[in-house]
C-alpha cells in the first residue's frame, strides 16, 4: 500500500516491535498531528470472544466524560408533549409521521435518531433506509425511549454506541487530536472500564488480545494488552488527582 510522506514520517517514530502504555500512545498521537483538520483519535480492541455465540456478543453504549469533539445532529421521532421535551433538550430535528415521510423521500441530514416507543410502528417502516446507515433507533442503545429529553442530552454530551464486529474487534472514538492529554486519557479510562464491565461470562482465555490507538490519518500505535490493566491502575489516580 502506498503511504503519504507525512504518514511515513510519523510511522518511522513508532517502533513496530514495541508496545506502548496507553498514555504514551496518546501522547505520540497528539504530538504528531499532520492533517490540516482536527483528526479523530480512535482505539481498537481485539477481544477474546466468539461473536458467533449469542452469549458472547458485545454491544452497548458509553458516555465519554469529555465528549467526542464532534457536534452530533440528533433527529427525534415523537408526537404530543414529547416534541417539546425533545426540542428543549436540544434536538436538531423533531417530528412524527411527517418526518418519517421526509426520510422516506431521502432526507438523512442527521447523525443519530431517537424515537419514542409509540412511534416505532412508523419508524420501523424506515428500516431499509436507516438500518444500513446505522441510524435505526434501538432500545439497547437507549435511542428508543419515552425519556427523549434525557436521550438527546446524553447524545449531545458524548454518548456513543459500540459493538464487536464479526472478528471480535471493537472500534471506538476517544476524541480529537486537539484535546488535552488529560481529556483523552480520561476518555480512554472510561472506555476501558466499560469494556471490562461488558465482558461476557462465557469468554475464555485472555479477554483483551490486542489494542491499537491511532488518529484519522496516522499509523496505529500498538498498546501492550498485558499492560492495559496495570496502566489503568497507574494512570487513574493521577488523572483523578489522587497522587
Amino acid at each position: 500500500m502506498k503511504r503519504a510522506k507525512k504518514y511515513k514520517q510519523v510511522a518511522e517514530k513508532i517502533d513496530p516491535e514495541a508496545f506502548y502504555a496507553p498514555d504514551e500512545a496518546l501522547k505520540i498521537v497528539r504530538e504528531n498531528r499532520t492533517a490540516n483538520f482536527d483528526e479523530t483519535v480512535e482505539i481498537h480492541f481485539r477481544l477474546g470472544i466468539d461473536p458467533r455465540q449469542a452469549d458472547q456478543q458485545i454491544r452497548g453504549t458509553v458516555t465519554l466524560p469529555n465528549g467526542t469533539g464532534r457536534a452530533v445532529k440528533v433527529a427525534v421521532f415523537a408526537q404530543g408533549e414529547k416534541v417539546k421535551e425533545a426540542e428543549d433538550a436540544g434536538a436538531d430535528i423533531v417530528g412524527g409521521a411527517e418526518l418519517a415521510e421526509k426520510v422516506q423521500k431521502g432526507f438523512l441530514d442527521f447523525d443519530v435518531a431517537v424515537a419514542t416507543p409509540d412511534m416505532m410502528g412508523t419508524v420501523g417502516k424506515l428500516g431499509r433506509i436507516l438500518g444500513p446507515r446505522g441510524l435505526m433507533p434501538n432500545p439497547k442503545a437507549g435511542t428508543v425511549s419515552f425519556e427523549v429529553g434525557k436521550a438527546v442530552k446524553e447524545l449531545k454530551r458524548g454518548k456513543i454506541e459500540y459493538r464487536a464486529d464479526k472478528f471480535g474487534i471493537v472500534h471506538m472514538v476517544l476524541g480529537k487530536t486537539s484535546f488535552e492529554q488529560k481529556a483523552l486519557v480520561e476518555n480512554y479510562l472510561t472506555v476501558y472500564e466499560e469494556l471490562m464491565r461488558a465482558k461476557p461470562s462465557k469468554a475464555k482465555g485472555r479477554y483483551i488480545r490486542s489494542v491499537s490507538i491511532a488518529s484519522t490519518m496516522g499509523p496505529g500505535i500498538p498498546v501492550d494488552p498485558a499492560s492495559v490493566a496495570a496502566a489503568f491502575e497507574n494512570i487513574r489516580p493521577v488523572i483523578l488527582g489522587h497522587q
